[in-house]
């Protein structure tokens, strides 16, 4: 059940993973009111779902916050996901959740939303060719693949996957692939070129000047059919 702007399209899919923690450390201030501040923009520029992903809040102050990230995104073509907690994402009304690989089974995750009839949006982080192909026959609607470039979050716990396994995974699923760690707008384009139907980041989109002004260069780019 892959929603529209999770498809394979000509337009490059664009997810915004929030980290209020390191938007204060970028810029100061108040961390949910700087977040408040650029889930606004982003949905304004039109990404086309942002990942909420504040895994040191309480189920509580993440709803509250997923909720608000839902009415900022109500009436747009933006889609509210949420990290890890499908409980959370179903108590705010959010697009959907994100799980990583060991997080909640996916094929009780999928089971569940069949037998509920929920219209929601199920996604994994992977890092390996064989948990993508698992993710896949779990039915998952997209993958995040990476960490594709060195970046700083990642790397404690995983090396760089580079665009040769970027590849070799994008031509391996029948799903959208969409990278994520150490993207950036000069390499965004040799992700698409290596099959990737869009883009994950922080920082290129909470950390930007003008959002709008680098959501609309991304768009120019293209996937690979």
């Amino acid at each position: 059940m892959i929603p529209p702007t999770l498809r394979r399209d000509p337009k490059p899919i664009l997810c915004y993973v929030t980290d209020r923690r390191a938007l204060v450390r970028a810029r100061g201030g108040n961390p949910e009111t700087a977040l408040a501040g650029v889930i606004r923009r982003a949905v304004a520029a039109g990404v086309d779902s942002i990942q909420i992903r504040e895994k040191d809040l309480g189920a509580r102050a993440l709803a509250e916050c997923v909720r608000a990230a839902v009415a900022a995104a109500r009436g747009t073509a933006t889609k509210i996901l949420v990290n890890g907690r499908l409980d959370v994402a179903i108590a705010a009304q959010a697009a959907g959740a994100h799980f990583g690989e060991a997080s909640l089974p996916l094929a009780a995750v999928t089971a569940w939303r069949i037998a509920s009839g929920a219209r929601m949006t199920f996604g994994v982080s992977c890092h390996s060719l064989e948990s993508c192909l698992a993710a896949e026959r779990e039915a998952a609607d997209y993958l995040l693949f990476g960490p594709v470039f060195a970046t700083p979050s990642k790397e404690p716990f995983s090396p760089p996957q580079g665009l040769e396994r970027l590849a070799r995974v994008c031509s391996s699923v029948r799903i959208p692939v969409i990278a994520i760690g150490g993207v950036t707008e000069s390499n965004a384009e040799s992700c698409f070129a290596a099959g990737a139907a869009g883009i994950a980041a922080i920082r290129l989109f909470q950390e930007a000047p003008d959002l709008s002004e680098v959501v609309s260069r991304l768009r120019r780019l293209r996937p690979s059919a």
